[in-house]
């Protein structure tokens, strides 16, 4: 490089001498930011480029994870659900036994058909998801195979709980009637001197209906309820002497006549099995004995149709036999 000094005022040779080279200066270092720029600007997309590729890995990585856990949850499920299916069924196959025990007709036929269409594909293609063709895969998506036929199970849950609700609903009224049925002898003493039906009356020996059962036994022996009800009268009326009525519900009245004692009054609620009078031989009678009716809507029925049979304890008839076969003499 050449440099000119000069007094005064510079010449044009000399201005063009001075521009040239800052010029020069000014283009390598032009080119040198430039560089510098593109190298920075590469570092930094190599960079993000390497991040970017990072994080697509990790979260393919995560998402198989996840994939693979959703695969087994819905195995499992399904495995729950076939366990669900056979449950259902013996379920079903133990409302018909019990249907069937207790007399009343098993009217669900749907259950059995939907269990039967639904079963099949729960369990098919289990441990293989990926194989499975395409509308059998198994889901959890709302709409998806294994969540409709989790709904469908459902929904026979729901009916076989309806259907043991209605058994239980009708077992419950049948105990209460049965319940309420006159079957418990209502005397210790079992000897029937007068059955139900037509006879020659005791008394005015004419032909009339007998509507009840004689039972001979000593007077002042307890007289029990053959049910549970409410007494609805306890007191004396023509032709049986004292005599106790009690209803039991559904029309069904029980009388216990001819008795020396009244233990009840009217309004009382008894128990099966409650004492409430003694044998005597009050009203027309011949001798003491218990008078027993059993009426259904006013109409007498049979009282042997309730009563269960008894096993009478020989100790007692060996004790009263003597006395009963003499009172049994006197009473038609």
């Amino acid at each position: 490089m050449r440099v000119v000094l000069t007094k005064g005022r510079p010449t044009d040779s000399n201005a063009k001498g001075l521009r040239a080279p800052i010029a020069a200066l000014l283009a390598v270092l032009t080119l040198g930011m430039s560089a510098g720029a593109g190298a920075w600007v590469y570092s930094r997309y190599a960079q993000d480029h390497i991040t970017v590729s990072s994080s697509l890995d990790l979260y393919s990585a995560n998402l198989a994870r996840e994939s693979e856990y959703s695969r087994g949850q819905v195995e499992v499920l399904a495995a729950k659900l076939g366990d669900l299916q056979a449950k259902i069924i013996e379920m079903d196959g133990l409302s018909r036994r019990v249907a069937e025990n207790a007399g009343i007709p098993y009217t669900d036929p749907e259950i059995q058909a939907g269990l039967d269409q639904a079963a099949p594909p729960v369990m098919d293609y289990i441990g293989d998801a990926e194989q499975a063709p395409r509308k059998h895969k198994m889901s959890l998506e709302p709409g998806s195979s294994l969540d409709v036929r989790l709904d469908s199970l459902q929904q026979e849950v729901n009916r076989q709980r309806e259907w043991f609700r209605m058994m239980d609903l009708a077992l419950t009224r049948r105990a209460g009637v049965e319940a309420s049925l006159p079957s418990l002898m209502p005397v210790n003493y079992p000897y029937l001197s007068s059955s139900f039906g037509w006879r020659r009356h005791p008394i005015s020996g004419r032909h009339v209906m007998h509507e009840g059962l004689d039972f001979a036994a000593p007077k002042g022996s307890p007289i029990f309820a053959a049910s549970g009800g409410v007494v609805t009268a306890a007191g004396y009326r023509s032709g049986y002497g004292n005599m106790v009525e009690i209803y039991h519900g559904n029309d069904l009245v029980t009388r216990y006549a001819h008795a020396s004692k009244i233990k009840v009054k009217a309004g009382d609620i008894v128990e099966r099995g409650q004492e409430i009078a003694k044998v005597g031989s009050t009203g027309h009678s011949t001798g003491p004995h218990l008078h027993f009716e059993v009426r259904m809507a006013g109409h007498p029925l049979d009282p042997v149709l309730f009563l269960e049979k008894q096993k009478a304890d020989p100790t007692l008839l060996t004790d009263a036999s003597g006395h009963l076969a003499a009172e049994a003499s006197k009473v038609r």
